[in-house]
C-alpha cells in the first residue's frame, strides 16, 4: 500500500465562520480534515501530521522554512511515498517555492487548499485533498520537485501564482502553463519543470523587501528599507524592467553600499532585460543591479531569502540569473 503524509497548516480549507464575530477562521483540526474527503482512496494510507492552524496570511518566512523542513523530516522516512501540505491560498505560491527550493527528496509533495471555507456546501477543499493525495501516490509525479494541485490541474511551485481572490480555478502558471492534470485516478504530467536547484541552508534570511514601483515613485522606501536592516530588496519594476531615475539613483547607491538589489517586473509575464536608459534598465545593470529573468517579485524575494541564508554557500547572482530563466 501506499503511503502519503498530509501535512496540515490551516487556511480556508480548515476554515469555518465564527458565529460570534462572523469572522472566517481556521479551525479545523487535522483528522477532522481527515474527515471530510467524500472519495475513496484505494491503496493509499493516509498518515496525518497537524504542523499548525493558521491563516496563510499569517505566515512569515521563518515559518515557511520550518514547514519545509518538516516536509523534509517526512519524506526522510522510507515509508513515506509522498507528502501533501494543505495550506491557504494567500501564501500558498510562497510557501511552495520554499520547499521546492529546500527539497532533499525526489519523492512528490503537493501543496493545495480552497477558495470556499469548510463549512459552505459547495467546498472545493475535499476534492483538492483527494486529487493532490492522488498525484503524490503517483510515480509519475516523481522529481517534478513541489507543485500545487488545485482544481484538477497541477502546477511547478516556481511559476504558479493565484490570479483571482475568490475563484476556485484561481491558480495558473501564466505563459509557462500547468505540469498536468488528475482525471479521477488518472495522473497526466504534460511537462516537466527545468529550472530547479535546491540549497540546505540552516536558516532563512527574512529582512527582505519587495517594493512595487508605481508612477512617480520616490526613492523614500528604497533608500528606508536600506537604512533599516534589509539583507537585500527587490524592486517590483515596471515593463521590461524599467524604474524612475529617483529609484535608479538611489539602487546605484544600495548597491555600492553591498546591499544586493534584484530586479523583477510588475507585469504578470515576459522577463527583465536591459534595454532602457535614463533609469530605465541599462541603468540599473550598470548599477549593479541583478536581474531575475521571469521570476515574479514574491517569488524572487523566498529565492534571495534562501540564497542569504547561512549555510547556503552560493554566489547570488549566479543563482538568481540561472533561475530566473
Amino acid at each position: 500500500m501506499t503511503r502519503v503524509c498530509l501535512i496540515t497548516t490551516g487556511g480556508t480549507i480548515a476554515s469555518r465562520r465564527n458565529e460570534t464575530t462572523g469572522g472566517v477562521t481556521a479551525s479545523i483540526a487535522a483528522a477532522d480534515l481527515r474527515a471530510t474527503l467524500r472519495d475513496p482512496l484505494d491503496g493509499i494510507d493516509l498518515e496525518v501530521d497537524e504542523f499548525c492552524n493558521v491563516g496563510s496570511y499569517a505566515f512569515d518566512l521563518p515559518l515557511a522554512f520550518a514547514l519545509a523542513q518538516r516536509i523534509n523530516e517526512r519524506l526522510a522516512d522510507p515509508g513515506c511515498d509522498g507528502v501533501v501540505v494543505t495550506h491557504g491560498t494567500d501564501t500558498m505560491e510562497e510557501s511552495a517555492y520554499m520547499a521546492d527550493l529546500l527539497l532533499a527528496s525526489d519523492k512528490p509533495v503537493v501543496f493545495t487548499g480552497a477558495q470556499r471555507p469548510a463549512d459552505q456546501p459547495d467546498t472545493d477543499g475535499p476534492r483538492n485533498i483527494a486529487d493532490a493525495v492522488r498525484l503524490a501516490a503517483s510515480p509519475t509525479a516523481r522529481s517534478l520537485g513541489v507543485t500545487i494541485c488545485f482544481e484538477q490541474e497541477f502546477h511547478a511551485a516556481r511559476d504558479v501564482t493565484k490570479t483571482h481572490t475568490t475563484r476556485v480555478d484561481t491558480f495558473m502558471s501564466g505563459e509557462h502553463g500547468k505540469l498536468g492534470d488528475v482525471d479521477g485516478e488518472h495522473i497526466a504530467v504534460q511537462r516537466r519543470p527545468t529550472l530547479r536547484r535546491t540549497y540546505a541552508p540552516t536558516s532563512v534570511e527574512p529582512n527582505i523587501e519587495l517594493i512595487k514601483l508605481s508612477m512617480g515613485t520616490s526613492d523614500g522606501y528604497i533608500r528606508y528599507a536600506a537604512a533599516n536592516g534589509s539583507k537585500a530588496i527587490i524592486l517590483e519594476a515596471f515593463g521590461a524592467g524599467n524604474a524612475t531615475p529617483a529609484i535608479a539613483q538611489a539602487a546605484a547607491e544600495i548597491v555600492a553600499a553591498g546591499i544586493p538589489i534584484i530586479l523583477t517586473s510588475r507585469c504578470p509575464r515576459g522577463r527583465v532585460k536591459p534595454i532602457y536608459g535614463n533609469g530605465g534598465g541599462k541603468d540599473l545593470e550598470a548599477a549593479g543591479v541583478i536581474f531575475a529573468g521571469d521570476l515574479n517579485g514574491v517569488k524572487a524575494r523566498i529565492l534571495a531569502s534562501v540564497l542569504l541564508g547561512p549555510g547556503a554557500d552560493v554566489d547570488l547572482r549566479t543563482e538568481l540569473e540561472f533561475l530566473g530563466g
